[in-house]
């Protein structure tokens, strides 16, 4: 941040998310750092009308996260921050497929690097429905930029891939998404194969495919990735978890074309993909990679680590205050949850266990601050 002023307060946003337990609403954020009344309407305007720029910031913390040396992995998975009324920007109506409700909702996808066993979350990109990019008084009165339009998750996805592959040096690295509800899961792959990037990315289980076999390319039908696996025998592997520890499970596989997209006669890029047999039956994501030469173990393994970016998001919503923000304007989102991000990567990276909750507005004092 490039003026003084800024960089006080923003040091002061981050000590009372830091330190302060439960809801991080403003008024308790500012109750726990200073006695001064007047530091509350301080931060209100620090986070909804200062013109910092929070891409600028975001940036920077992708690179200090980056210097710790994250494995070459990037998650990318989504936020759901259910919400009172219809104000805030990007609230809209939204089916959770996990909790299968319908909830009035902002929804956001983060993308998070893990250094060690830790998953730090480093970009958001808030998902705005048509009924906000295509109403001229709500686009003013929330400030959103005239650049953004309405676009689907999956264009979502693809917009953080391409931010942290210009922030980071990891030219290698595999992008790891739940997709499983996007309809339109295809053009993420396709745009994925464009950018040469690897990728593990949960589909929804009737994506059609092309079962690979000894006939001529191109002649096979179509069929659902469900259909195609389930009738594959599984195979025993070992599953390594985040935390190091280990299990078994058994792995349905299959070698698949995807169809549209070879030209002619050739068939496309080779794909894999597989999921896990549930013994009790309970619904399992079916996966698709082109890492088609890695073991079942890794691939397993890779996908392990969504269920822990979830736990992390369920964290961040506890502990830093990322279903907190009061305001509502799109400036003022994106200025609270990379400030969050940024107590997050604080916490995580710097081993802290205290923070100093004092803070009266004075600049030598705003320095000594997280």
């Amino acid at each position: 941040m490039r003026r003084a002023d800024q960089r006080k307060w923003a040091h002061a946003y981050l000590a009372g998310l830091l330190a302060t337990p439960g809801k991080k609403s403003v008024r308790r954020l500012a109750g726990a750092i200073s006695s001064d009344p007047s530091v509350i309407h301080s931060l209100r305007q620090f986070i909804s009308l200062s013109p910092w720029d929070a891409d600028v910031v975001m940036g920077e913390l992708t690179r200090w996260v980056a210097d710790h040396r994250p494995e070459p992995v990037w998650t990318i998975s989504r936020a759901i921050l259910p919400k009172s009324g219809d104000r805030s920007v990007g609230v809209h109506r939204y089916f959770d497929p996990t909790s299968g409700r319908t909830l009035n909702c902002q929804l956001a996808l983060g993308s998070f690097l893990r250094v060690g066993t830790a998953q730090v979350p480093v970009d958001w990109s808030l998902h705005l429905s048509p009924s906000w990019t295509e109403d001229r008084e709500r686009r003013r009165d929330a400030r959103i930029p005239d650049s953004e339009e309405h676009l689907p998750l999956w264009a979502h996805a693809l917009r953080l891939v391409d931010r942290l592959s210009s922030r980071t040096e990891s030219s290698s690295a595999l992008v790891l998404a739940d997709m499983s509800d996007e309809p339109d899961v295809e053009h993420l792959l396709n745009g994925l194969n464009r950018r040469r990037q690897d990728f593990v990315v949960a589909v929804p289980p009737h994506l059609p495919v092309l079962p690979v076999g000894d006939g001529t390319p191109g002649t096979t039908e179509p069929v659902g990735a469900k259909s195609l696996v389930s009738t594959q025998n599984p195979e025993l592997t070992v599953v390594t978890l985040p935390d190091g520890r280990q299990r078994r499970a058994r792995i349905r596989t299959s070698l698949v074309h995807l169809p549209g997209c070879g030209l002619g006669r050739c068939p496309g890029p080779l794909y894999r993909v597989f999921t896990e047999v549930d013994a009790d039956r309970n619904p399992v994501p079916m996966w698709l990679t082109g890492r088609i030469h890695s073991s079942l173990a890794q691939l397993a393994s890779l996908t392990a680590l969504n269920a822990e970016t979830q736990a992390v998001i369920g964290s961040l919503k506890r502990d830093f205050g990322l279903l907190d923000f009061e305001g509502r304007s799109y400036p003022g989102w994106y200025h609270h949850m990379t400030l969050v991000s940024a107590a997050c990567a604080y916490w995580c990276l710097n081993g802290l266990t205290t923070v100093s909750p004092s803070f009266e507005g004075h600049d030598d004092r705003a320095q000594r601050v997280p």
